[in-house]
């Protein structure tokens, strides 16, 4: 049986064409820095889960510190190009790929900090997938349906731009993030 000449061009097309139907479960570009402190509460298979966070949102890597009340840390939570590790507090570490997969494995419940970063700013993802978004009197964001979540953004009432708590919701897990306070005003969107 003999390969046809043209038998590698043929497969590097069929390569190419299932690479093109693939997307990433990260957004194209990053969100510009900021830096927040707050609370969250998670609900996920009957469980439920809440601590303080910190949020560090820098151009190339993000930290995440999740509290107790007495500011204690739970976990802490790095990331960058290379992946993401989650420290406990007994000091083990889980590595992962992304913030998304390693929070799934490692707290069981999905933290989607790549789209969030945009979302506390009151921002849709950039190029991410749009089923819905909807706009208060003042052209704030408030409502939207993106690439699997519904996201639900209540504003402080003095009209300001940012977002003060966000819900979120997709295949039965439900996060509430309030934000109290950006830490600087150099990093505060």
């Amino acid at each position: 049986m003999s390969i046809p000449k043209n038998f590698p061009a043929l497969v590097a097309c069929v390569a190419l064409s299932a690479c093109a139907g693939l997307t990433s479960d990260r957004p194209a570009q990053r969100a510009p820095a900021f830096d927040l402190v707050g609370r969250v509460a998670v609900s996920y298979d009957g469980r439920a889960f809440s601590s303080g966070v910190r949020w560090e949102h820098l151009e190339d890597r993000d930290e995440i510190w999740l509290l107790t009340p007495d500011a204690q840390a739970v976990a802490h939570i790095e990331a960058d190009a290379s992946g993401a590790t989650l420290t406990g507090t007994d000091r083990k570490q889980l590595q992962a790929a992304d913030v998304e997969s390693l929070t799934r494995r490692g707290l069981g419940w999905e933290l989607p900090v790549a789209r969030l970063a945009w979302w506390v700013r009151g921002e849709i993802v950039p190029g991410g997938l749009v089923g819905e978004a909807t706009r208060d009197q003042q052209g704030r964001l408030v409502r939207l349906v993106q690439d699997g979540w519904r996201v639900v953004l209540a504003h402080q009432a003095d009209g300001g731009k940012l977002p003060q708590r966000l819900e979120l919701t997709r295949e039965g897990h439900q996060i509430r993030l309030v934000i109290d306070n950006w830490r600087s005003n150099r990093d505060a969107p």
